[in-house]
């Protein structure tokens, strides 16, 4: 996901857009009577990743990658079972089996446990690979809905309460729009609600409890 996206949104105001655009100069012949007065800052935030996840699309999208990798999650819980079951039958014969024998079967039992586990991890990697484009699909198109929104509702400013570095420390209710954000994104997608929908992270709280002070 975009930087912009996942750390700050941001709406640029007029007024921003006027301070930044001044130069040094400029800025200090101004006298404080004369400064614009644009009335109040709405800041908005939103817990984007929950927002993203929580969408009828994505959901929908991780049901169909579940389903795509489901075969091959079978075979290597099979494999797994194989070994298993190898390692048993080693076991059970005991001193009944020559070294030769025992060296051959422990042989193969290591051959196998070693392309499990690579393919295990080839089969990981390409569902984290899959996952984060199809997070990254939809947090684009998300976000874009969100500015849409925010900008429709007067927001000057989107903060990111999901990220652990947001430094948002408390909020009110009143000024989370995740919810409003993920019902305008299904409206707009029309994409039904999934029946069967694997768990996904929920947002974290919009109002978190302030930080104590270090003690002296």
């Amino acid at each position: 996901m975009k930087r912009s996206l996942s750390l700050v949104c941001v709406l640029a105001s007029a007024m921003g857009v006027g301070a930044f655009a001044q130069t040094p100069s400029e800025a200090k012949a101004d006298p404080p009577s004369t400064a614009a007065v644009t009335g109040i800052t709405k800041i908005a935030i939103i817990q984007f990743q929950g927002a993203v996840t929580q969408t009828n699309e994505f959901q929908r999208d991780i049901v169909d990658l579940r389903k795509k990798y489901e075969p091959q999650e079978q075979k290597l819980q099979g494999q797994n079972q194989e070994i298993e079951t190898l390692k048993k039958q080693l076991q059970d014969a005991g001193t009944t089996l020559s070294d030769v024998d025992r060296e051959a079967k422990l042989r193969s039992i290591d051959d196998k446990t070693k392309q499990l586990q690579r393919s295990a991890e080839d089969l990981r990697n390409n569902e984290q690979q899959d996952g984060q484009e199809t997070f990254n699909q939809v947090a684009n198109k998300v976000g874009a809905v969100m500015v849409t929104y925010a900008q429709g509702q007067g927001y000057s400013l989107v903060l990111d309460a999901s990220q652990q570095n947001s430094n948002v420390l408390w909020a009110t209710q009143s000024t989370d729009i995740t919810k409003a954000v993920i019902d305008a994104y299904n409206t707009k997608s029309g994409i039904p609600a999934p029946a069967n929908v694997p768990s996904a992270p929920a947002p974290r709280s919009t109002t978190p409890a302030p930080r104590t002070p270090p003690s002296h």
